[in-house]
């Protein structure tokens, strides 16, 4: 199984390039739709993960998306431009999705 990154940021890309995940940089909803698109017709692929910012300017693509799919999970991701308190809410999301502490 392989994740794949839809971001709005190159440097969270990057990131995440360098543990292995391949991901594009989109900005715009039928972008966003479009990567999907092609996400969803990997059967490799089982996990599409989305920065929130975009989740949040996207949202009506994703939550469709999110409801009419069963595979790939489509999970929403922080990265250092969501907000004030980012180290907090990545920490919250490494201990949610895999239970880990931090």
């Amino acid at each position: 199984m392989k994740y794949f990154l839809i971001s709005d940021n190159v440097d969270t890309l990057a990131g995440m390039k360098l543990v292995g995940v391949q991901g594009v940089i989109v900005h715009e909803p039928e972008e966003v739709r479009q990567a999907l698109e092609n996400a969803c017709k990997d059967e490799e692929i089982g996990l599409v993960l989305i920065t929130d910012v975009l989740c949040a300017k996207c949202s009506e693509v994703v939550f469709e998306y999110k409801l009419k799919r069963k595979k790939p999970l489509i999970v929403e991701m922080p990265d250092r431009h969501s907000g004030e308190n980012v180290g907090d809410s990545i920490k919250k999301y490494i201990a949610e999705v895999v239970g880990i502490k931090i």
